[in-house]
């Protein structure tokens, strides 16, 4: 097969390194890719978004599976233009991925789903959104309706905050045209966690569950973040309540999107709060998280690629995938200054000595290569140093030690990615 990764980050570097062990595989590409990527694949310079670019390339290299990596080209239709070519493409078309584009649309699912979620109201007015926190008081969660790379949700502790996080989304505007209306929803207690399908509009096939680290500090203070670390298994997350969530919330929102005539295919990532009350929905995203998807590749043992023609096909009833025994922990590295204002440009080394700790595979995110071969930041999150071990702890252990190793003074990452599972508070 000839593939087509579209993206440039740590999750379409874990994705190129997972499809290129298939021995299904004869040719892969990734656009835009990375300088961690061209170890893997052969990089194109088109954007993720350059949509009519994608489809020309991929008609001109006779690719059979395009598989999209990031929310934007997916909601933007990608799916959708490469199925128009004739050229299959593991995504959902731009209706169903409404599904992570638009939080009003989500809401609608789950309520006609009867999937457990938050209460929620939706505002296209400031002064409405205003008053209504000020009605129900903090702590609230303040979201952008539409796209915001993973930064347009506020937890907001207090009134003045949520507040804040209205005029910053609806005057202010610093999501763009995503923070033209809001979503208010009551705030969840529990641990978080993130569940992943693969589905193909009527089978879910289960991916595994990871727990993810949003915010920018240890001890999860500071400011939300498109992810500092994550690992899988989450240990709280039994086979059991794996097995329920498919139940009460991966299936009923493929039989509500069937319903729509908006089949559901590619990858269903649910953000679920495990409440009191039991699991409830925070948000359906319609593509691998990153940094989840590092960790849950490195458990498959499977071939994704398979997999993924699978869903295409209309196949998953016949398919299973199997997973090895192990841990897995990925440590974000970012640059000095994310989320706000990352400093890019600065010079990174020990990529090599921290590759050869035991069980240690390094994904690149926001990278770039001087022609002399000079590695160097070029975004926010920059790297995912990642693990796997026979426990968490061992994970944990050979994740930090290869961080120690790299050397890049002007980066920075939290150093207690999986702590609660370990006990560390």
């Amino acid at each position: 097969m000839r593939v087509l990764v579209v993206g440039s980050g740590g999750r379409e570097h874990a994705l190129c390194w997972a499809i290129v062990a298939s021995p299904l595989l004869t040719k892969l590409w990734c656009a835009p890719g990375n300088p961690g990527i061209a170890q893997v694949a052969t990089c194109v310079p088109i954007g993720a978004l350059d949509i009519a670019s994608l489809v020309a390339f991929a008609q001109d290299n006779q690719v059979d599976l395009v598989v999209p990596g990031p929310e934007a080209p997916l909601v933007a239709g990608i799916t959708d233009a490469m199925e128009a070519a004739g050229i299959a493409c593991c995504g959902p078309t731009a209706v169903a991925a409404q599904l992570e584009g638009s939080k009003t649309f989500t809401k609608d699912v789950a309520d006609a789903a009867g999937i457990p979620t938050a209460l929620w109201e939706r505002f296209e007015d400031a002064a409405e959104a205003r008053a209504f926190i000020r009605r129900r008081g903090a702590p609230i969660v303040v979201k952008a309706d539409g796209l915001a790379a993973g930064k347009g949700v506020v937890v907001a502790m207090t009134e003045e905050e949520a507040l804040a996080a209205v005029d910053a989304m609806m005057e202010t505007r610093v999501f763009g045209e995503a923070g033209a209306a809001v979503v208010i929803e009551e705030y969840l207690t529990g641990d978080e966690i993130s569940l992943f399908a693969l589905c193909d509009g009527e089978t879910a096939l289960p991916l595994g569950s990871a727990q993810d680290h949003k915010r920018v500090g240890d001890g999860d203070l500071g400011a939300n973040t498109g992810g500092m670390g994550a690992y899988a298994p989450a240990p709280m997350f039994s086979a059991e309540l794996a097995e329920a969530c498919l139940a009460r919330v991966i299936q009923p929102a493929l039989r509500e999107m069937a319903r729509r005539g908006a089949p559901f295919r590619g990858i269903l990532f649910a953000g679920l709060m495990l409440t009191p009350d039991g699991p409830k929905l925070i948000e359906f995203n319609v593509r691998f998280g990153d940094p989840e998807c590092q960790v849950l590749l490195l458990r498959l043992k499977s071939d994704l690629l398979a997999a993924l023609q699978a869903a295409c096909d209309g196949e998953l009833r016949n398919f299973d995938l199997r997973w090895h025994d192990t841990a897995a922990l990925g440590v974000v590295m970012a640059a000095r200054g994310y989320p706000e204002a990352p400093e890019r440009g600065s010079v990174i080394r020990g990529l090599d000595a921290a590759a050869a700790v035991p069980g240690v595979q390094i994904f690149h995110a926001g990278t770039e290569a001087d022609a002399d071969g000079t590695l160097r930041a070029a975004g926010g999150r920059v790297l995912t140093v990642c693990a796997t071990g026979e426990t968490l702890r061992q994970a944990y252990d050979s994740a930090y030690a290869a961080v120690g190793r790299i050397d890049w003074p002007e980066g920075f990452c939290r150093h207690d990615i999986g702590g609660r599972a370990l006990g560390r508070g």
